[in-house]
Formats: structure tokens, C-alpha cells, sequence
């Protein structure tokens, strides 16, 4: 069991897997700061000195004894902004990635272009010996 496990861990795909959760999580963490820390804020005080983490519907406010039970709508716009940010950033990496792929195909066509194939030299060495006769 424990060869398998290091046969599976050992996979390059597997790393490549566990790199990208790991920047991916601090790369969430980046973002919820741009959001919560510089975003909102900003949309906060454009729409009238608001701070949308303090929005929220109470249900039934607090007493002595029982929390407050509160629809907290101003978390889940935040959490939205988030989620935009977040989704646009992964559409520009895929795509760009996506425009390199293509660009590294094209200069492997190009290559294989101009590299005659054995047959090409064949027939030019064929056509030059039947020009000169």
C-alpha cells in the first residue's frame, strides 16, 4: 500500500495539482484582502459612506441569552465581488496561457516547413539532374 501511495504522490501530475491548490489558496487570500480591504471600501463611500459588511436583515435581534439571527446580504456582495475578481483573473491566466500554446504550435509549423522531407530532396536532386541532361 505504501508503494502504491509513493507511486501516486510520485506522478508529476499529482505535484503539479498540489502546487496549484497551494497558490491558488494564497492567491484567495490576495484577492478576499483587494476586496474586503481596498474594493469595497470604495464602492462603500462612491454609494454614500456604506460598509457593506455591516449589511444585514435582522430576523430576531439579540437578547441576554440568544444571538442575534441576521440575513447578512452585505458578506454575500462581497463575496460576489470576490467570486467576479477571482473568475476574470482565471479567464486572463487561461488565456494567455491559450495564446502561448498557439504561439509555440505555429513556430513548430513553421519549423517543420522549412525542413524538406526526404522525398522533397529526392525529387529537387531528380529535377536538377534531369534540367542538366
Amino acid at each position: 500500500m505504501f508503494k502504491e501511495f509513493k507511486e501516486f504522490i510520485s506522478k508529476g501530475n499529482v505535484m503539479d495539482l498540489a502546487v496549484g491548490v497551494i497558490i491558488g489558496a494564497a492567491f484567495g487570500k490576495i484577492v478576499t484582502s483587494l476586496v474586503d480591504d481596498i474594493i469595497m471600501p470604495i464602492i462603500g463611500i462612491i454609494l454614500g459612506k456604506i460598509d457593506f459588511s455591516n449589511l444585514k436583515f435582522v430576523i430576531t435581534p439579540a437578547t441576554a441569552t440568544t444571538p442575534e439571527a441576521a440575513v447578512k446580504y452585505g458578506l454575500f456582495i462581497q463575496n460576489i465581488v470576490n467570486f467576479l475578481i477571482m473568475a476574470f483573473v482565471i479567464f486572463l491566466m487561461v488565456k494567455f496561457i491559450n495564446k502561448l500554446r498557439k504561439t509555440d504550435a505555429e513556430t513548430t509549423e513553421e519549423v517543420a516547413e522549412a525542413v524538406p522531407t526526404k522525398e522533397e530532396i529526392l525529387l529537387s536532386e531528380i529535377r536538377d539532374i534531369l534540367k542538366n541532361k
